[in-house]
């Protein structure tokens, strides 16, 4: 349905709710009146319209945010949807609450204040976007709801498909590159063009590139000399790169926006070979016959048809890509980053929140006391599936009558059972669904770690932490940590795991961000206090004001100041960038608002993890390598006040390039240094530094990330490392020092180092082969992680029926998750069972894993399951 933004507007400033919602945005008619007790007062609430089940109740006053939210949970025990607006008896203030409910998200309290002489331009926004979701519901056929839910099936079938033509178009396009001596380097500078030309792909079908949804395609047409030379590179590094275009430039490309972001400044290759690369036309009308079968878009929104292309699709088909030329590296389907992501991602934040405002977790009224309130909020829905019903005669009297357990191995219905299990099964689960809620009505619920031991909705919990909590310290507290913890994939591919981290870091923002605006809202409203209280929360939401939406800010703020990823693979690191570039680009819906794109060059890096200085002492320890320790001090100042300004935007482009060129410079001289001294130890001559740079590619990470490491290392660490038998790759490079080498498989090195690198109290998760914690092999990985955790959390997941890797056999699988140092609780080490499934229960296998204390049982070379 459309909409009237005027109109909108204007039913919103005269109060007039009924005439807003069925006149304009088309719901129906809904009469009724509910009465609630909240704090022992009734509060009324009436319902004047529905859709789709959604009613919107209006309440005649406007109580403090504590009592809103407590409101919204006993009407939800009514109507699960819904939309309370709140209004004082002068009708001069509104606020608007609902609850926002999406896929794969936490349930998250959402609120919009409205003040008299206000456009009401904010909550018209939001009208728009619950309105547009449910009119897209009530178009949706059961084949439609049946697709979402297997919308991870389809997508993958979609990208198989695209996958087999990309590669043969990869191979044609590569034939007709030009003036590149080197075959490795041809085949690298066909996929940085091939990047290039499906990250522009997405942006015309914009209209962001003179408005003009066939861009590329229409000025090739309009081409008479040479594309490449004549069109796309003035397009590259005049247009994409300048922001100020020269009227040569504004003729020949037509309105295009500055970009920047390090995809479109000259590529080292063009840097080598840029005169003499010739690529002629008809490369590109072959790719771009091929690129126009598919619809490309930006959204986030499930596909619904075999040719459509997202940035999903394309994080698939490089991972494909790039790892069918890395063996060992293997496609982690998103189940497994977010689980991994999650547990490590927010412990490490309420850890850091717990030290700032200790009050808040300790004590009488508590944020723990959010579980005791609500248990099965917190509760995976797989869990606690069908333990409402009161269980069949036949099968309850086997419970305490072992003789009576005859049909406890036949197939459980599903309203009691999950797919494919059996009764015994289905009460086990029962069971502990009742010890882990009697856990937490206990109030034995009291550690973050105690969510991941009992493998609990920790994602809902550290949203409800935000949205439920008064304090403003809280706030602070977690808006500090979110805006400082760094977290690393040290093989990351094309960028799987730092996409997963920012989904979990994404809602959190979010909610931070909209409690200080409801503080700030609630103070405005009331006046009481000191002018200058929340001070720093306005601060906050000034700067959002700078860019295109919140949302933009919020992803730019992550990719700036959480993420960090290394791999050995150029291209890798290219395609990772490119992702979080169109990420970023989704935001936007005009061209005039285009921000140039972060450069996270210095974030998401090319080396190798296993071979270089990795810390302080490794160093010291080095006569050649001391020198350089004076400097990093001077490089790091730099770098963060590129990072900074990236997001405050104070300096013109041209001293941001300025700064770039200074800070490379400056780590090129540092690297050149440490290799030298490093290089001697591998057995390279002082005339060998060259070959030892080709085969060895060293990455010195205590100067990389010389800011994060020298404040104490990665506060996260997350992958999936390569599993590579070192005897394969001792041809190319040798490791050096470590204690885990006679385990003889790349994971454990890669581990090894990145215990280095993490600080203390940070945690770590990582999927590996199962051989790590139970072959006699790999008794120096286990034991690095005894001997350097708190705790560990091990699951086992074996490769029969189904497996976690698709298309390769043999791949039984283990994460791993610690939290670094020293063991201080009872149980230092934790297991599941050896995980069985088939491949159509696949969505409940991380949500009913269960772990249990081992230490007693642990022998040299195992962790029992």
């Amino acid at each position: 349905m459309t909409t009237n933004p005027t109109r909108l507007r204007a039913y919103i400033q005269k109060f007039q709710f009924e005439d807003l919602f069925i006149e304009e945005l088309g719901w129906d008619q809904y009469r009724d009146r509910l009465e609630v007790v909240v704090n022992g007062d009734y509060v009324t609430l009436n319902a004047f319209a529905e859709k789709r089940g959604m009613i919107a109740f209006t309440v005649a006053a406007i109580p403090d945010y504590k009592t809103r939210r407590k409101i919204e949970q006993q009407v939800a025990k009514y109507h699960r949807e819904n939309i309370i607006i709140y209004t004082d008896a002068a009708q001069t203030q509104q606020v608007w609450q609902w609850v926002r409910r999406e896929t794969g998200k936490p349930l998250a309290n959402r609120e919009r204040q409205f003040t008299n002489g206000q456009s009401g331009e904010n909550i018209a926004q939001v009208l728009a976007v619950i309105t547009f979701s449910l009119e897209e519901e009530e178009d949706l056929t059961i084949v439609d709801v049946a697709s979402r839910v297997k919308a991870a099936f389809d997508l993958e079938k979609v990208t198989k498909r695209f996958y087999d033509r990309f590669k043969k178009q990869h191979a044609a396009f590569l034939a007709f590159i030009e003036g590149i001596p080197d075959a490795d380097l041809q085949r690298w500078y066909a996929s940085v063009m091939l990047n290039r030309l499906m990250f522009i792909y997405f942006i015309q079908r914009k209209g962001f590139l003179d408005n003009d949804p066939d861009y590329l395609r229409n000025r090739l047409a309009r081409t008479d000399g040479n594309f490449y030379r004549d069109f796309l590179i003035p397009l590259f590094f005049e247009g994409f790169a300048k922001e100020q275009h020269a009227p040569a430039i504004k003729r020949l490309l037509g309105d295009v926006p500055y970009l920047n972001g390090g995809l479109f400044l000259r590529h080292q290759i063009e840097t080598l070979y840029g005169d003499v690369i010739q690529i002629e036309n008809r490369a590109f009308e072959e790719l771009f016959d091929f690129f126009d079968q598919y619809h490309w878009h930006l959204d986030e929104r499930p596909l619904r048809d075999d040719n459509e292309i997202n940035p999903d699709v394309l994080g698939y088909i490089f991972e494909k890509y790039i790892n069918q030329k890395q063996m060992g590296a293997y496609y982690t389907k998103e189940d497994i980053t977010e689980y991994i992501s999650k547990n490590t991602v927010i412990p490490f934040l309420f850890d850091e929140a717990r030290k700032a405002v200790p009050i808040a977790f300790e004590g009488d009224h508590t944020l723990w006391d959010l579980m005791t309130e609500n248990p099965d909020r917190y509760i995976y829905p797989a869990v606690r599936h069908g333990a409402e019903i009161p269980l069949p005669d036949n099968i309850a009297a086997g419970i305490d009558n072992v003789s009576e357990r005859g049909d406890w191995n036949t197939p459980t219905p599903p309203e009691y059972g999950l797919p494919t299990e059996i009764w015994r099964e289905t009460v086990a689960r029962r069971r502990r669904y009742e010890d882990i809620r009697g856990k937490i009505e206990r109030g034995e619920v009291r550690q973050i770690n105690d969510l991941i031991t009992l493998n609990l909705d920790i994602q809902q919990f550290a949203q409800d932490a935000i949205d439920f909590t008064d304090s403003p310290d809280v706030i602070r507290a977690f808006w500090r940590a979110l805006n400082r913890v760094t977290v690393l994939d040290p093989t990351c591919g094309s960028g799987a795991f730092l996409f997963a981290a920012l989904n979990i870091l994404e809602p959190l923002y979010e909610a931070c961000l909209e409690r200080m605006e409801a503080f700030l809202a609630e103070f405005g409203r009331i006046g009481d206090g000191h002018p200058q209280k929340y001070s720093d929360f306005r601060q906050v939401m000034e700067r959002i004001d700078q860019h295109p939406n919140r949302r933009y800010f919020i992803l730019k703020s992550i990719i700036i100041n959480n993420l960090f990823g290394v791999d050995i693979m150029e291209e890798a690191v290219e395609i990772a960038k490119l992702r979080l570039f169109l990420k970023l680009v989704a935001q936007v819906d005009d061209k005039d608002r285009i921000e140039p794109l972060p450069d996270i060059d210095f974030n998401i890096r090319a080396g190798n993890t296993l071979v270089g200085f990795a810390t302080r002492a490794e160093i010291q320890a080095n006569l050649f390598a001391q020198a350089v320790l004076p400097q990093l001090e001077v490089l790091t100042s730099t770098l963060n006040t590129f990072r900074r300004e990236q997001l405050e935007g104070n300096i013109t482009p041209d001293e941001m390039m300025a700064l770039k060129a200074r800070i490379t410079a400056k780590t090129g001289e540092i690297s050149a240094v440490l290799d030298e001294a490093l290089a001697p130890m591998h057995g390279f001559g002082a005339d060998q530094i060259e070959a030892f740079r080709t085969t060895h590619k060293p990455f010195h990470w205590f100067a990389e990330f010389y800011g994060v490491l020298n404040d104490g290392g990665f506060d996260v660490i997350i992958g999936n490392p390569p599993y590579v038998e070192y005897s394969k790759i001792k041809k190319h490079y040798k490791i050096l020092n470590y204690s885990t080498e006679k385990c003889g498989n790349l994971y454990a090195y890669v581990i090894e180092v990145c215990n280095k690198i993490l600080r203390e109290a940070g945690r770590m998760g990582m999927i590996v082969q199962m051989s790590a914690i139970c072959t006699d092999r790999m008794e120096p990985l286990q034991d690095l992680y005894r001997h350097n955790s708190k705790q560990v959390w091990a699951s086992s997941f074996d490769d029969r029926p189904a497996k976690l890797f698709d298309g390769l056999e043999h791949i039984r699988a283990a994460i791993i998750i610690n939290e670094k140092g020293n063991k201080d609780q009872e149980h230092g080490v934790l297991t599941t069972n050896l995980n069985r499934w088939y491949s159509d229960t696949r969505q409940v296998l991380f949500a009913t894993l269960a772990y249990k204390g081992v230490d007693q049982y642990i022998v040299p070379g195992s962790f029992p399951k």
